[in-house]
């Protein structure tokens, strides 16, 4: 209801324009990500084991940059320039991909640029936060309408991306993704805000709340989910075409379909939260991934993996919807710290994903590899039935 009374309201063109940036840069990620190792494995002719090295050092950096990236924009900088400045980097990272095929280029440099350009999103959020703070508006739900609309972008960003791949090659691919990047830069650049930064709390407390079992239980059971989840996307190509024998562009219409399904599965967890508190919406999700990768080790048709997608759906739409909160519930009064360590979980699952990806495919199968995100997925619900509702 709160949703619907909202867009009867006039709309107010700086929050319209969080939107828009929000939608567009979760439409160049889309475009680029689900191809990423079929790209390695088809264009650039590398073998498994350099396509899951290529993650692991890409999410290494990312964790380095963006964490020294957030501290600096905590203490210094403008935020709206800082996320110009990304946008930019994104332009230059895809004209990079379209036009080369140099592997050591593109997990050097090529990481490098992908790391200021993932800072973006939550710079984005944290500008999206203080705007709404200095609004008084609901700052919870208008993070959750922004994440909706990145889900949103997953919808026809993994479809538009193998379409654009194999009818016109990863050139023009890569060079719709720099288009996307141009337009958000535009937008920022023309309507987001430049606030005054708020007063950072110091980072004194991050030991003392790494101290509490309850964090760290769900910050491995996070970790775990999200490495399940790298797994899927890195392995799940590869899968369909070397293993299935089945169409590349299945591949985009499986990811489009989960991320259609999680919005609304995003919006009613926070709803639903209220009612039966997170930690019994946090094992749905969980039951729900691995009964994902259950089938995902016995079934092997387009109609059954498309079937699937609903109850990856629910597993990633809960987590990445309350997953944040969750965090923060257990720390309260210490946001910023309970906000890193929830994007710090998805950094190390991504990590983790890349070499065991990697490694997995290259010594067992690429089926193998969602035996083993299986056996995570129940690591998992074990780590999460130890975290306590709030």
């Amino acid at each position: 209801m709160s949703l619907l009374s909202a867009a009867r309201k006039r709309p107010d063109p700086v929050s319209l324009s969080f939107l828009a940036v929000t939608f567009m840069t979760g439409v160049a990620v889309a475009l680029q990500v689900p191809t990423l190792s079929l790209f390695l494995a088809e264009e650039v002719q590398v073998r498994p084991f350099l396509v899951g090295l290529f993650y692991t050092i890409n999410a290494v950096i990312g964790i380095l940059i963006s964490q020294w990236l957030g501290h600096r924009s905590d203490s210094k900088g403008d935020r709206k320039q800082l996320i110009l400045r990304c946008c930019f980097a994104g332009i230059v990272l895809s004209l990079l991909f379209a036009w080369n095929r140099q592997y050591w280029l593109l997990v050097s440099l090529g990481v490098v640029l992908a790391s200021l350009t993932a800072t973006a999103s939550p710079q984005l959020f944290a500008l999206a936060r203080e705007y709404a703070d200095s609004r008084n508006k609901r700052a919870d739900m208008f993070s959750s309408v922004l994440r909706a609309q990145f889900s949103l972008a997953w919808v026809i960003g993994p479809p538009a991306a193998f379409a654009l791949a194999i009818g016109y090659g990863f050139e023009v691919m890569y060079l719709a993704s720099a288009f996307a990047y141009l337009v958000c830069a535009f937008v920022v650049w023309r309507w987001l805000p430049s606030l005054p930064l708020p007063k950072s709390s110091g980072d004194g407390e991050r030991v003392s709340s790494w101290k509490d079992p309850s964090v760290r239980a769900l910050f491995i059971a996070s970790t775990l989910m999200w490495t399940c989840n790298s797994m899927y996307l890195i392995n799940m190509p590869l899968y369909i075409t070397r293993e299935l024998g089945l169409e590349e562009k299945l591949a985009g219409i499986l990811m489009g379909t989960a991320a259609a399904l999680e919005i609304p599965f995003m919006l009613l967890a926070g709803y639903y939260t209220r009612r039966f508190g997170k930690r019994p919406m946090m094992l749905l999700a969980v039951l729900a991934g691995v009964g994902f990768y259950v089938g995902l080790v016995t079934l092997s048709s387009q109609t059954a993996l498309i079937g699937l997608q609903l109850l990856n759906a629910i597993f990633i739409g809960i987590v990445a919807g309350i997953g944040m909160s969750y965090f923060q519930d257990l720390m309260p009064g210490r946001a910023g710290v309970a906000t890193t360590l929830f994007a710090n979980s998805i950094r190390t699952g991504s990590i983790m994903a890349g070499a065991i990806a990697g490694t997995v495919a290259e010594i067992w199968s690429f089926h193998g590899v969602f035996m083993v995100a299986m056996a995570l997925a129940l690591a998992a619900l074990a780590a999460c039935w130890r975290v306590p509702n709030v």
